[in-house]
């Protein structure tokens, strides 16, 4: 699961990566090995793959810039070279809350806090996407969508706006990462976390699994203690 902290979480073993350059956040986080049911723990390795939002611009006519169109259409997610506004795509949903489109806002320079995912997860002849929304401190997940073609444009099929989230295509299901914090839990250490796994009947999504972890916390949340080292004789 990606969207926590950039510090280790996975079974203690997990990591997100902050990037200077063009990516603000890259970094996955996998947070127990096999976390989605059913257990390898591999994501899908069709269509899907996830990318991170930035605004492209085109020159008018004085040499200035404005910002490119949005392409909305299914076709525009099933090439390589264009992709879907995801940030026009989520200020146009009337599904998504105020408090979401109002802290919509670039990181840095252009770069959005948002992760999207190409893939099919409904059953679709066109390809669906998957939107997560993170905070930009400390990239927790604040949002996952799933949009499907339709008609020629996108419907969101799908939204959880109760962070921490994150969600992810595995195996043609949906799967939803929530970790469990405790009283006093640090944000890069929580006291657990459920995995939740959607499936599509035809319609929507309905839940089909879901499992809770309990972690493991040594010294207060923090590292495990280093090992005594012997005096030399």
């Amino acid at each position: 699961m990606r969207g926590l902290t950039g510090q280790d979480l996975s079974g203690r073993g997990s990591l997100v990566l902050m990037s200077a350059g063009t990516v603000v956040l890259v970094g996955t986080v996998l947070f127990a090995a096999g976390c989605s049911t059913g257990g390898t723990g591999l994501k899908d390795g069709g269509p899907a793959h996830t990318e991170t939002v930035s605004r492209s611009n085109q020159p008018t006519g004085d040499g200035a810039s404005e910002p490119a169109a949005p392409d909305h259409s299914p076709a525009a997610s099933t090439g390589t070279s264009k992709r879907v506004d995801p940030v026009a795509l989520l200020k146009a949903d009337p599904k998504v809350s105020a408090a979401v489109k109002r802290d919509l806002k670039p990181c840095t320079g252009k770069e959005y806090p948002i992760d999207v995912s190409y893939g099919k997860v409904t059953g679709n002849t066109v390809v669906d996407i998957v939107v997560n929304v993170l905070s930009c401190a400390d990239a927790v997940g604040r949002g996952s969508y799933v949009y499907r073609a339709d008609g020629g444009k996108y419907e969101n099929v799908f939204s959880d706006e109760q962070p921490p989230v994150y969600a992810e295509i595995d195996r043609g299901e949906l799967v939803l990462n929530k970790p469990v914090y405790g009283k006093n839990d640090a944000l890069a250490y929580p006291s657990g976390e459920d995995v939740i796994t959607y499936r599509w009947n035809g319609e929507r999504f309905t839940e089909q699994d879901r499992v809770h972890t309990d972690y493991s916390n040594v010294v207060d949340g923090g590292s495990p203690p280093a090992p005594a080292v012997s005096p030399k004789s």
